[in-house]
């Protein structure tokens, strides 16, 4: 499977003509993200835009072009200390599409 095509940063720093000092930083991440599975990219996420602080998830919905509400699940799912999130797979119990046998006998 090829990894996740690198997203290319939309905030206001980086769409200016002017190099600014984060712009390699905000690669840097989008680069990570591309080689993360889903929820690990949302923790991440919610990591950067919690040290922002006040307007983090929207600035880095902008880098990274997670929607505003992934990234705040992923703040709530860290505040829980991750409680509930199964260790051993990405998606909880019942996530996903159905199984082929299952889908058939409908």
């Amino acid at each position: 499977m090829p990894p996740n095509p690198i997203h290319q940063c939309e905030c206001p720093d980086c769409q200016g003509t002017d190099e600014h000092p984060n712009k390699q930083v905000h690669h840097h991440m989008n680069v990570l993200m591309s080689r993360l599975d889903e929820q690990q990219r949302r923790w991440y996420a919610a990591v950067e835009a919690e040290k922002i602080g006040h307007g983090g998830n929207v600035r880095v919905s902008q880098i990274t072009g997670l929607n505003v509400e992934t990234i705040r699940q992923g703040r709530r799912e860290l505040a829980d200390d991750l409680a509930g999130r199964p260790v051993d797979r990405i998606r909880l119990p019942g996530g996903g599409r159905p199984r082929a046998e299952k889908k058939t006998r409908q």
